[in-house]
Order: C-alpha cells, then sequence, then structure tokens
C-alpha cells in the first residue's frame, strides 16, 4: 500500500498539469446544486459539496448519446448506410467522486458488460477514465451507504481515494492507473504508511459512525419470489407515486435506455436516452399490448429488480449503493429503505419500518 499527500498549495497546479492529458471533470456548482461537469482551464472541483443532485453515471453513460449518423440523399454514394459517430475516448479523469457513486459503475458493469453482451460505449469510456474518490467526512442523513455493500471510504471502482487532512490531503494509492495520475500531477510526496494508515482508519470509523440510516436485506435472496411479487403491501407502497422518473434517473445503479431515430430532413441519427420504468409506455409493445399499464405495476418492478432479481441473478447484494438520492429527491417521500424492510421481513411477525 501507497500513501501520498499533497499539499493543499500544490493542489491547483497539479490539476493544472493533468489537464494536458487528461479531459478533467468535478463537481461543480449550478445554481443551488452541484453536479458533475467537465472543467474549464484553471476551474478546480468544488469539494465541499456534500453530494451532487444527479450521480455522475452521465460522464461514462450519457443521458442522450448519439451513435450513428446516415443520409438519404441518394445523390450521395453513401445514402442509406449507417455511420458510426466518432467519439473521443481519450483519457479522462474523475476529481472528487464518492466511493458510492463508483462502486455503482461495478454494478451497472454487469449489464454493460457481460459474457452475452458488450456495449462498446459504456466500456470504452469507463476504460478510459481515472476515478479520484473523494472520502465522506460527513454523510447525508439519508445515506445508508454501510448496510448496501459500501461505505465513506470504500475503495473498490477507485483508482485513488483522497481524504481531507486539514492543509493536505492524503491519498491512498489503490491501481496503476492512480498511480499513474499521481505521477503526471507532479504529487509525488510519500509519506510514513504505517503512520498515514492509522490516521485514514480512525478517519474511516469516525464516519462510518455517523451513518444512522440502514436497510436490512439478508433474507431477500432465498425468499420465494412470487411469494414476494404477490405480498399485499405494493398497492400501499405505489399509493403515492406520480410517475415522475425522478427516482431512475437521480439513481447511479438505473441503466434502461431507448433508441430511437432522429430525422430532419434527408439527414438523421440514431440515438439512445436513458428511459425509465416509471413510465407507462416503457413497456407498451408494438402490438399495443402493456404488460405493466398499471402504477402498481411498475413500483413493483422497480424494486422487486433492484432488491429481489439482481440478487438472484448475480448473487452480489443488492442493486443499491445506498447514496440516498432517491430518498432525499422523491417528490412524494417513497422511500427504498421502507421498501427492502418491508420485502426483507414479509413473512415475519415484524411488519414495522425501522428505517
Amino acid at each position: 500500500m501507497k500513501i501520498i499527500k499533497i499539499d493543499k498549495k500544490n493542489w491547483a497546479s497539479g490539476l493544472e498539469d493533468l489537464a494536458g492529458s487528461y479531459r478533467l471533470f468535478g463537481p461543480a456548482k449550478e445554481e443551488e446544486f452541484h453536479n458533475f461537469k467537465a472543467l474549464d482551464q484553471g476551474v478546480l472541483p468544488d469539494l465541499t459539496c456534500l453530494n451532487t443532485r444527479l450521480s455522475p453515471k452521465s460522464l461514462i453513460y450519457p443521458q442522450s448519446e448519439v451513435m450513428f449518423e446516415y443520409s438519404l440523399d441518394e445523390s450521395q454514394e453513401d445514402h442509406h448506410i449507417m455511420k458510426e459517430v466518432d467519439k473521443d475516448y481519450s483519457p479522462r479523469a474523475v476529481i472528487g467522486i464518492r466511493p458510492c457513486d463508483v462502486k455503482a459503475f461495478l454494478l451497472v458493469r454487469k449489464n454493460f458488460d457481460s459474457p452475452e453482451y458488450r456495449d462498446p460505449y459504456w466500456i470504452r469510456a469507463y476504460e478510459a477514465t481515472t476515478f479520484v474518490g473523494l472520502a465522506c467526512e460527513a454523510p447525508c442523513n439519508t445515506c445508508f451507504c454501510t448496510t448496501a455493500g459500501c461505505g465513506p471510504y470504500h475503495e473498490e471502482g477507485l483508482d485513488l481515494l483522497l481524504m481531507d487532512a486539514g492543509d493536505n490531503f492524503l491519498v491512498k494509492v489503490i491501481t496503476d492507473k492512480g498511480e499513474k495520475l499521481l505521477a503526471d500531477a507532479g504529487w509525488d510526496t510519500e509519506v510514513n504508511t504505517d503512520e498515514a494508515a492509522k490516521q485514514i482508519e480512525a478517519k474511516k470509523q469516525a464516519a462510518e459512525a455517523k451513518i444512522s440510516s440502514f436497510v436490512t436485506a439478508d433474507r431477500l435472496k432465498e425468499m420465494d419470489t412470487v411469494e414476494l411479487y404477490s405480498a399485499p403491501f405494493w398497492e400501499e407502497v405505489a399509493f403515492a407515486c406520480i410517475n415522475c422518473g425522478t427516482c431512475t434517473y437521480v439513481c447511479p445503479t438505473c441503466w434502461c435506455f431507448d433508441i430511437q431515430d432522429e430525422n430532419r430532413g434527408r439527414s438523421g441519427m440514431r440515438m439512445r436516452n436513458w428511459d425509465s420504468c416509471m413510465y407507462p409506455l416503457f413497456t407498451l409493445h408494438g402490438s399495443g399490448h402493456n404488460p405493466r399499464d398499471t402504477k402498481i405495476q411498475r413500483v413493483r418492478q422497480r424494486f422487486m429488480h433492484k432488491l429481489k432479481y439482481y440478487v438472484e441473478k448475480y448473487d452480489n447484494g443488492i442493486q443499491c449503493v445506498g447514496c440516498g438520492r432517491c430518498v432525499r429527491l422523491c417528490p412524494v417521500n417513497i422511500d427504498i429503505r421502507r421498501v427492502c424492510y418491508m420485502m426483507n421481513s414479509y413473512g415475519t411477525s415484524d411488519n414495522t419500518c425501522a428505517a
């Protein structure tokens, strides 16, 4: 294990050096919210934000992405031929990403990079990216990452883990990509590893102790799928839902998309856009039949997928990293922690919510 110390006086100059070989992204404030954006020359990532409104999944998987272009003009030699759009997969670095958001990419990767199907757009963008994580010193009161397979100092999926230590940053080197980024930035002041490791462990334990929210999912894998699907509480869960799709758009582990052709005159493009299982048209068939044409079916599908189907298929925990965005931003206060508890305790005498 290697730990580096970065004097905060050298932070801006190091990022300036990185800008010559990486496209830099980081949290930046937009009006009253923070979101991840490309950092212009001389702009620093705002590491004071508690959490961004949207997850950084759009850096790898854009909300709208053009895949092909075509022409219907028969005077052109290549008319009616789909041509792949050139994309920039040069090295990029995401500075200040939270550990839960990086862990989410590993869950999503099971969909975009599987033995059956490999999505070239997602894979190329992901592999071109170096992730510089920022440990959470003061988690939100809606965060439940420690019981969702993650944590404020979680390292899985990161290349570097950055920790605020007053006048300095302590940086834990996790991968070769991370070490290369440090060298490119000129940040190479190594510290006493044993002493720094103790400091980091103390900070980690202090951060984890601040998390008071949790989910319980220990029974989900063994529960009967049909019985859980038919449970009587789904109507209660879905009652307030307005099918706005906010939960799916802010969620770092939601991956659904739709592919459409857009035409203008004799030219056009084929593009994919984020979609949501909360929308009434999401499962509409060409025949006109809709297998999930009611609100309760759509709400049930969302939670069954994240908390049951994913668990059964991958045996990798729930499809959630505990970031709490859907809890904070749902306009009608539907809470995944409560739903998880209801599902996990179904069939027992305990039917209360402890979230």
